[in-house]
């Protein structure tokens, strides 16, 4: 392990199917560890006991643990996009086969994991030091769903239709 401070998700018994989708959706992702469980154990022998994984870089680990506490919203995976196509796929992809879409570039995947898909240009814009400026953004950020890059941009450039 390379990093000091590792996520570490648990996950009911479907750890193994979401390393599959979260290393299909992230190019630079791999699988580095994994061990299953023998006979006598809490799941069948050779289930998935926990893995350590790489998405983009940043080193996870994941555990079936069994239903002990479901995902929430306190802790999610914030993935910055530097466009509206890395934007469109992440989120595609992360909400295929069950996930559900909440607001602001917010969503859960099938297993309840909370991630946010994010234009990195929003940083910048609701950061601005001009409070008209951050202020049209984070109105425009409020109404969407699935974040559009081009109508953020829009607001914050004061060129949005109602600016």
């Amino acid at each position: 392990m390379n990093q000091k401070i590792t996520p570490y998700l648990w996950f009911d018994d479907n750890a193994e199917e979401a390393l599959t989708l979260y290393t299909s959706v992230f190019d630079d992702a791999r699988i580095t560890s994994l061990s299953r469980y023998g006979e006598g154990g809490p799941f069948p022998a050779g289930t998935l006991q926990s893995a350590t994984f790489e998405l983009a870089g940043q080193e996870f680990m994941a555990l079936n643990g069994g239903p002990h506490d479901p995902f929430n919203d306190a802790i999610s995976l914030f993935v910055a996009c530097e466009t509206q196509d890395e934007i469109d796929r992440y989120w595609d992809a992360l909400l295929a086969d069950g996930g559900t879409a909440t607001q602001c570039g917010w969503l859960k995947d099938r297993f309840g994991v909370s991630w946010q898909v994010t234009p990195v240009q929003l940083l910048r814009y609701l950061s601005d030091p001009d409070p008209e400026k951050a202020g049209r953004t984070a109105a425009a950020m409020l109404k969407m769903v699935k974040l559009d890059l081009a109508a953020l941009t829009a607001a914050y450039e004061g060129t949005a239709s109602g600016s």
